[in-house]
């Protein structure tokens, strides 16, 4: 017979694993909530040309050009429209309200709430994570469910208040079932979060996560390679580098435990820089 513990840790186990909704009484299509790709026209006959290459000696042939998919074309688009829009913002509220209007990116659809930011516009410390989470999601605060609650103690071992730290992630709205974002979704998020560590300019930035630290330091190496180690994060409109580190993410260290003395280390790091910062 099954305990209330047994069913406690059955649910927390599907929590975890993603399954944070329950099955409704009614099917629901979630593919109609997504628009699908555009599709480019095909050319009439009689406008394709035959490609026909050069016989001068020497001289290059014509060339018959690359297949473009027309979603590559889609999300490029997007990039360009947030660059721009995401230039426009001089605070943190514009910044919202910016991505409030924003549709270019589609996780927005599946989505309850943008969650942007959470701590003081000038904080010295700035933590960059992955993704909302479904607890995120419905406060459209990021960092409040259980990994939130595990990277609070995180800092405060080494006396740093949450409420001293800025909280982000390197997309805006909750993928669906947790996974992991795209790289074309992180493209359409990424000028919204350089320019929020251009408004922040912290003194040190936390990518918490292989995901966070690909995006915002171009690194492709797993995170226990890039852990330990300092990176600079730069944008064309800082004016200053910022000293940057790979943290792993708390959800990780909720399934492997063994890894919290690496955190432990790496953390001690961050407030012996944080220190020189504050110091200097």
């Amino acid at each position: 017979m099954e305990t209330q513990v047994d069913l406690t840790a059955a649910l927390q186990w599907h929590i975890d694993a993603g399954c944070d909704e329950c099955i409704d009484d009614a099917p629901i299509n979630r593919f109609e909530l997504i628009d699908a790709a555009p599709t480019m026209p095909a050319p009439q006959q009689s406008q394709v040309q035959p490609t026909v290459a050069s016989s001068a000696p020497g001289s290059p042939g014509i060339s018959r050009g690359t297949k473009v998919d027309p979603r590559d074309v889609d999300n490029n688009q997007q990039v360009r429209s947030a660059m721009m829009l995401s230039a426009q913002a001089k605070n943190i509220d514009e910044l919202g309200q910016v991505l409030d209007s924003f549709d270019g990116c589609i996780l927005k659809k599946t989505a309850t709430n943008l969650v942007l930011s959470d701590g003081p516009e000038n904080a010295k410390l700035m933590l960059v994570g992955e993704a909302p989470g479904a607890e995120e999601d419905r406060q459209g605060l990021p960092f409040v469910g259980p990994s939130g609650q595990l990277m609070n103690a995180v800092l405060g071992s080494v006396g740093i208040a949450r409420e001293e730290v800025m909280f982000s992630n390197t997309v805006f709205w909750r993928p669906p079932g947790n996974r992991t974002p795209t790289a074309q979704e992180a493209a359409v998020c990424k000028p919204f979060i350089d320019r929020l560590i251009e408004i922040v300019d912290p003194k040190i930035l936390i990518c918490v996560g292989a995901p966070s630290a690909h995006t915002l330091l171009g690194e492709t190496q797993g995170i226990s390679r890039l852990r330990g180690k300092w990176f600079s994060f730069q944008t064309p409109n800082l004016s200053h580098p910022i000293d940057a580190i790979a943290l792993f993410h708390p959800a990780y260290l909720l399934r492997t435990p063994i890894k919290k003395r690496d955190v432990w280390n790496d953390i001690r790091m961050i407030k012996r820089k944080l220190d020189e910062h504050i110091t200097s």
